[in-house]
């Protein structure tokens, strides 16, 4: 009687289990930022080194899915469309890669790749998402970054800088990819204002430290 049960369990399960082995997986569609990084500036080059550590991630965009917002206290993801890294190795990768091709420092490392350095630049992703709003559909992206100078001794002496910088970039096409190439345009804008900012307050303090050991000779 078992036998003859367990036979017929078997059957009922078998179409089950074919409509398994044959489905297809459904296609995750990876995406990256992309946009040309900005031509090397006619500044002077400084003498020292910076690195670029990883960027933390503020925790509701801790993720490498793709985050929306449709209206105000709500957030969503896109279910089969994600950003290819988390955010915090994106930004700093492309910040890093903008900062190298500046050629406004010795040296630009990050921490998968160190080497010495009298700057590090630290910072956070705070707002990496898609904003449905009535006046259209728009990418935000806000970073935080800090400024440290490893030649001073004193914790609090290092910090050269601290600021948020956020830019909003209109939506093309209403799809994860129009939101891609948002967040693009949103990280070339940002990228160019730390660059520019940190490169001056850099500069600033090298000439303040120059200006110091003069006096005490």
């Amino acid at each position: 009687m078992l036998k003859v049960l367990a036979g017929w369990v078997a059957l009922l399960l078998l179409p089950f289990t074919l409509a398994g082995c044959g489905s297809t997986p459904p296609l995750i569609h990876q995406y990256v930022l992309e946009y040309y990084p900005p031509l090397p500036q006619a500044s002077g080059q400084l003498d020292a080194a910076l690195t670029v550590s990883r960027f933390a991630v503020a925790e509701p965009y801790n993720t490498t899915a793709m985050v929306y917002r449709p209206e105000p206290l709500k957030q969503e993801v896109y279910r089969l469309n994600r950003w290819r890294v988390n955010p915090g190795a994106l930004v700093t990768d492309y910040l890093a890669r903008d900062l190298r091709h500046s050629g406004l420092f010795l040296a630009v490392f990050t921490e998968k790749h160190q080497g010495p350095s009298r700057f590090c630049l630290e910072g956070g992703v705070e707002e990496i998402q898609e904003l449905d709003e009535p006046d259209g559909w728009k990418a935000a992206l806000t970073l935080t970054v800090t400024l440290l100078d490893l030649e001073e001794a004193e914790i609090p002496r290092q910090i050269i800088f601290q600021k948020t910088y956020r830019a909003t970039e209109p939506m093309l096409s209403r799809t994860p990819e129009g939101l891609a190439r948002a967040m693009s345009r949103a990280m070339q804008r940002l990228s160019r204002q730390i660059t520019a900012e940190v490169y001056q307050a850099a500069k600033q303090r090298m000439g303040q430290i120059s200006r110091k050991s003069s006096s005490l000779r």
